[in-house]
């Protein structure tokens, strides 16, 4: 019900966002007088406001058209290499001829795959992680599906189906590759190493690094985790699910929405968005045009919203942040249990967030807790002052402190005769 009167209400305001349009058209418009003048300027701001606030954002496009190597500029195109109803593979290919002209000869640089957050967001989300990657790592990214688009004939998409989705894209990226998850993919993609490393799998990664991730939420409980457990699990299935209404391809599909969780993370720092909107309204009246874009182009991204299968969303906030299934050693993969212990070759670095709000100090850590055989050497934990959540994969702290730190734990446990012998093999297919 709550789902089709938000489409209701979205119907409802087209009007009020097409007139907001026109007067920001027209009180923008050089033609007219009153553009010039406090009023005119008032007006248009107002009307710029209330268009991006009643606006219906779709996922967003990357725009990254191109990536900088020793000084030099090589083109890139997104291109999808694996495709399943719940999640396209996205590479980041960049120019051959151009690749090779930047590394003047050097080594092919190592592969890396970002598993994206299913929390939300599009995986767009890190368009900047993968900005900052880009010029050292064969990039490819998970780019989840909306579960509104996808119809009921494929069926359910549950926290194992998720594992085994992580797992087989490992696979197509092939063998010695990185791995690097941001946030909720920590707990299914150290499962899938788990079981890839007992299964004595060829296609283990040569290192996967965590990036404020709930491994243990035990540790440091934040607001959303000590929902989580104040909360009976049947609250979240009565409260929190709802079925997409028609004309999605969706349809009758049972769903956590997207602008559900949406609402609960603007309210967690309601006053920060408010006076966001304000600095935005005032940047427009004063003509700063790049502050006034920076706050779009950030707003534009962070309320583009996807929807969680509702079986997904269940199974996380029941195994992940209520029973604590992986730090207690009960977690299963369909009926096999999961054994950390199991990775001997895979290096592990964690990152985490000194002020980080979601995922507190310690939870990502605990990922080295859980790893007992891995031997020290390979094995990285580092802390990033003055940085919340969103810092921990973005923003200026990013590229400039954390970003080396990762490119250089990758580059010493990467295992250069297997990256030839897979690009040996590549090529001849």
């Amino acid at each position: 019900m709550l789902y089709a009167m938000i489409e209701m209400q979205r119907a409802a305001v087209a009007p009020v966002r097409m007139m907001a349009r026109m007067n920001k058209l027209a009180f923008s418009s050089d033609y007219n007088v009153l553009s010039r003048t406090e009023f005119g300027k008032s007006v248009a701001a107002s009307a710029s406001l209330l268009e991006s606030l009643t606006r219906t954002y779709g996922k967003p496009v990357w725009g990254l058209d191109t990536t900088e190597i020793g000084g030099k500029e090589v083109d890139v195109t997104p291109e999808t290499v694996w495709s399943q109803p719940w999640c396209n593979l996205i590479h980041f290919k960049r120019d051959p001829e151009q690749l090779q002209d930047a590394l003047g000869g050097s080594k092919p640089q190592p592969r890396l795959l970002i598993v994206a957050p299913l929390s939300g967001h599009y995986a767009t989300l890190l368009r900047g992680t993968v900005e900052a990657f880009l010029p050292h790592f064969e990039v490819y990214i998970t780019d989840w599906s909306d579960a509104r688009m996808v119809p009921l004939i494929q069926g359910r998409f549950d926290l194992d189906d998720y594992i085994s989705y992580v797992r087989n894209m490992i696979g197509e990226v092939g063998p010695g590759a990185n791995v690097l998850a941001v946030c909720q993919p920590g707990p299914p993609v150290l499962a899938a190493v788990a079981l890839m490393a007992e299964d004595n799998d060829p296609n283990q990664p040569s290192s996967m690094t965590f990036m404020g991730s709930p491994i243990d939420c035990r540790k440091s409980p934040t607001v959303p985790n000590l929902l989580a457990e104040e909360r009976e699990f049947q609250w979240f299935k009565d409260h929190m699910i709802y079925s997409v209404p028609p004309p999605y391809p969706g349809a009758m599909r049972r769903v956590y929405p997207g602008f559900v969780q949406l609402a609960s993370f603007m309210n967690m720092n309601w006053d920060r968005h408010v006076n966001a909107h304000w600095r935005f309204f005032e940047h427009l009246i004063g003509d700063d045009g790049d502050s006034a874009q920076k706050h779009r182009e950030f707003y534009d991204e962070y309320l583009s919203v996807l929807d969680l299968s509702a079986e997904f969303y269940l199974d996380t906030i029941k195994r992940i942040f209520q029973e604590h299934q992986l730090p207690k050693g009960e977690f299963f993969h369909r009926g096999q249990l999961v054994k950390p212990e199991c990775i001997t070759t895979t290096a592990l670095m964690t990152v985490e967030g000194e002020n980080d709000d979601i995922s507190g100090i310690g939870q990502t850590q605990a990922a080295h807790d859980l790893c007992v055989n891995l031997p020290q050497k390979k094995q990285l934990d580092y802390i990033q002052e003055g940085v919340g959540h969103y810092g921990v994969f973005n923003g200026s702290r990013f590229r400039t402190q954390i970003v080396p730190r990762v490119v250089d734990f990758i580059h010493a446990n990467h295992d250069a005769k297997t990256e030839a012998n897979w690009r040996n093999a590549f090529e001849l297919a």
